[in-house]
């Protein structure tokens, strides 16, 4: 399970947000981090695990748009982003980890939410994941996020099976959240 605690009731999905302990630390990656990420990556045991070289890097070079999470000195959560250059009011979230420890806790929503008032995200409008149809927690973590920010999520095909080089890998689907209004960006409740 990637994200936040889940909830159905109803249609309505909730992610849990209070859960979170006092103790954990956001803040943004640096290199230094690149391996634990990989290793907390590696260990969720549903996401891709890219080289450890682009861990390094993305801890490195796009830092405004991520973040680490750390308990006890223990890497227990990351996300990474960036600003898409195509469309610069919009943070594309490429991966979620969350250590298993700290799962259904919110821990993925707290992220986001988070990242989303990092004065460099402060022109973002719309956050866009690709999610695979098999991945429900992510489905949930983004359906969550677009509630809570009280604003749209469109889904649409994006890549398609057929794109990857290796058979054997999901369609993934994108999700678009958005428009987000300023005064949504803070976590309620």
């Amino acid at each position: 399970m990637i994200g936040g605690g889940i909830i159905q009731s109803g249609s309505k999905v909730i992610t849990k947000t209070r859960e979170v302990d006092s103790e954990i630390q956001f803040r943004k990656p640096n290199k230094d981090d690149g391996a634990a990420v990989w290793e907390l990556v590696k260990h969720t045991g549903i996401l891709d695990v890219n080289s450890s070289y682009s861990y390094l890097m993305w801890c490195e070079i796009f830092s405004e748009t991520s973040i680490v999470v750390e308990r006890e000195g223990e890497t227990v959560g990351f996300i990474s982003g960036f600003i898409n250059p195509n469309t610069p009011n919009t943070l594309f979230i490429w991966q979620v980890a969350v250590h298993e420890s700290q799962r259904g806790k919110g821990l993925g929503t707290r992220m986001l939410f988070e990242l989303l008032n990092r004065k460099f995200c402060k022109d973002v409008q719309y956050v866009e994941a690709t999610v695979s149809p098999s991945n429900i927690p992510s489905q949930h973590l983004f359906l969550g996020l677009a509630e809570k920010l009280e604003t749209n999520c469109v889904m649409a095909n994006y890549f398609l099976s057929i794109d990857f080089p290796r058979t054997g890998h999901e369609d993934e689907q994108l999700y678009k959240i958005g428009p987000i209004q300023e005064e949504n960006k803070q976590l309620k409740g």
